[in-house]
C-alpha cells in the first residue's frame, strides 16, 4: 500500500498548488508549492519576501510543516521536513509565474524575492474519492453499521 499511497499522493499534489506552509516559531500562512519529485530525496519550492517569519525560519533550517487540502477534497496531507533560504537564480526562473509577480514590484529580480526548499522527512496522507463518495459511504454505513470506507489513509517516508 505504501508505494501506492506514495504515488498517488504525489499525481494529487502535482495537481493543486497552495496549502499552509509553518516553520520554526513562523505561524502558518497560505503559500503556493511547486513540485519537485526526484525519487531519492524530493522536496517542495517556495518563493516568499525576505523579512518575513518564514524567511528567517528558512535561514536557520528550521522544522516547517505544510498542510495540503484540495478543493475536491480528495487530497488532505500533513507534510513534515526542513525549509531552508535559496539562492538559485535558475530554479527561480523555472518556477517563476504571474501568482509569484504579483507580490513583487520588480518581478523576479527584486532584491526581496526569496526562494525557499523544504526538504521532506515524511506525510501523513489521507486519499479520498471526493464529498460525494464520502457522502455515500457515511449514509451506507448507518444503514449498515459497518464503517465507512473514506479512502486511503497512511504515512509516506522520503
Amino acid at each position: 500500500m505504501t508505494d501506492s499511497l506514495k504515488k498517488e499522493f504525489w499525481d494529487r499534489l502535482e495537481d493543486t498548488r497552495t496549502g499552509m506552509l509553518s516553520a520554526g516559531s513562523a505561524p502558518a500562512v497560505p503559500m503556493s508549492h511547486f513540485v519537485e519529485d526526484d525519487s531519492t530525496a524530493p522536496f517542495l519550492w517556495f518563493i516568499t519576501a525576505k523579512g518575513t517569519a518564514l524567511a528567517e525560519a528558512a535561514a536557520t533550517g528550521a522544522d516547517a510543516q505544510y498542510i495540503v487540502s484540495t478543493k475536491d477534497e480528495q487530497l488532505y496531507a500533513r507534510i513534515d521536513g526542513r525549509v531552508q533560504a535559496v539562492n538559485d537564480p535558475a530554479q527561480l526562473d523555472r518556477i517563476w509565474n504571474v501568482m509569484a509577480d504579483v507580490w513583487f514590484d520588480g518581478g523576479k529580480h527584486d532584491s526581496d524575492v526569496q526562494l525557499l526548499r523544504m526538504d521532506l522527512k515524511q506525510a501523513e496522507v489521507w486519499l479520498t474519492d471526493g464529498s460525494i463518495k464520502f457522502l455515500f459511504e457515511v449514509a451506507k454505513a448507518h444503514l449498515t453499521d459497518q464503517q465507512p470506507d473514506v479512502g486511503q489513509h497512511g504515512t509516506v517516508h522520503f
